[in-house]
């Protein structure tokens, strides 16, 4: 899960993290009662969506006078911002954040994640705050420090020493810097996190080190320990078909291919769109219909999966372990029928009663295609695909 910039500060807060005081406003009359609370004389207008690079998109303004944030407020609310993370179509701004500005001396890097090659919580800092770390780690990978943490002790002192050494702190920067990312460990760990980024992290002239910016997620499983977090959901910055599906605890992605997916288990839906590809189609989705579907939720997760005008063939793909493939079988032809499916459907079956699904399809009357493997149902997938173009 995702969240805001202003909730994000909002929680580093709670953690000792030092961060500008700022307030949010969903008009510009909101932004200049903001402004002028927070005093200035300088002020900061910040979009706020799930996205990066808003900076270079023109959503972040410095005002120098209430009533230029109030312009500024103006200007963004409603509107549409594209960034190179929001893909073409954007992402409408339905609140700002007005914040002071700061004395800014020198900008920094600093984020801490799971580093999935080495499975331990990981701290990376670079020099080249404000700039993407990705582009930072394609083009000067050696200005990019990552320490792991060993899960056992925990960050101690000489870690926090090292990445200030490093990245050429010196005096009380030292140790407001290694406040900061104790801070930012503590809300990591304690807020079950799966990311901690500051960018840019900012030092001023007297030696502070304070979060310009600041980006929170959060790990979806983990959200029943923490019912703070969890009303932070924004779901308007969410793909409502993600959110449709998440109401029959189905787990969906939306791809930009033309072949829809529906399969059972994750691992299986990942080969599955692997050998979709291979055979020189695209997915439209990653669909995990799970392990113990019903008729009702077959159904849904077709109504989901055509709902993408791009969906021009559907492939099933069923290993009835716990799940039984008759079952399938029974709510493959509901949703078919409920659905007046207008689009070619290819369906494997394998694993627990698969004869009788494969009766149950055969009998149904419905022009489904079958498919004996996998590698046979991601090709009559595509090839259906085609010739329905």
């Amino acid at each position: 899960m995702n969240i805001h910039e202003y909730q994000a500060k909002g929680l580093l807060r709670g953690f000792g993290v030092a961060v500008p005081k700022g307030g949010i406003a969903y008009t510009s009359e909101e932004a200049v009662k903001v402004a002028v609370e927070l005093g200035g004389p300088v002020w900061v207008v910040k979009a706020q969506i799930h996205a990066g690079g808003r900076g270079k998109a023109g959503g972040v303004k410095l005002a120098k006078s209430a009533e230029e944030v109030g312009q500024f407020a103006e200007a963004m609310l409603g509107k549409k911002l594209i960034t190179h993370q929001t893909g073409p179509d954007g992402k409408e701004i339905n609140r700002v954040y007005i914040e002071d500005g700061c004395d800014i001396q020198r900008e920094l890097y600093v984020g801490i994640l799971i580093d999935r090659a080495t499975s331990r919580i990981t701290i990376m800092a670079s020099t080249q705050g404000g700039m993407d770390i990705e582009e930072v780690a394609a083009v000067s990978p050696e200005k990019i420090l990552k320490l792991s943490i060993d899960p056992v002790t925990g960050l101690r002192d000489h870690h926090t020493r090292r990445v200030a050494y490093e990245l050429d702190l010196k005096g009380s920067q030292v140790k407001a810097f290694a406040q900061f990312v104790d801070g930012m460990y503590t809300a990591f760990t304690e807020l079950d996190a799966s990311i901690v980024e500051i960018n840019p992290l900012v030092i001023t002239s007297s030696g502070e080190a304070v979060a310009l910016d600041a980006k929170m997620n959060f790990d979806d499983n983990a959200l029943f320990r923490h019912n703070d977090v969890a009303k932070l959901r924004d779901e308007t910055e969410e793909d409502p078909t993600e959110l449709e599906a998440a109401k029959y605890d189905l787990n969906y992605v939306k791809l930009d291919g033309n072949i829809g997916c529906m399969v059972n288990g994750a691992g299986l839906a990942m080969a599955t769109m692997d050998i979709i590809e291979h055979c020189g189609g695209v997915p439209a989705n990653f669909l995990d219909v799970g392990g113990g579907a019903t008729r009702d939720r077959v159904t849904a997760a077709f109504k989901i999966i055509l709902s993408d005008p791009n969906v021009e063939a559907l492939l099933v793909n069923i290993f009835g372990g716990i799940m039984r493939c008759d079952v399938i079988a029974e709510g493959v032809v509901s949703a078919a029928r409920e659905v007046s499916l207008s689009v070619p459907l290819c369906v494997r079956l394998a694993g627990t009663n698969v004869d009788l699904g494969k009766k149950i399809l055969e009998e149904s009357g419905l022009p489904i295609i079958a498919a004996e493997d996998l590698a046979d149902a991601a090709k009559k997938a595509v090839d259906a695909a085609r010739e329905a173009v």
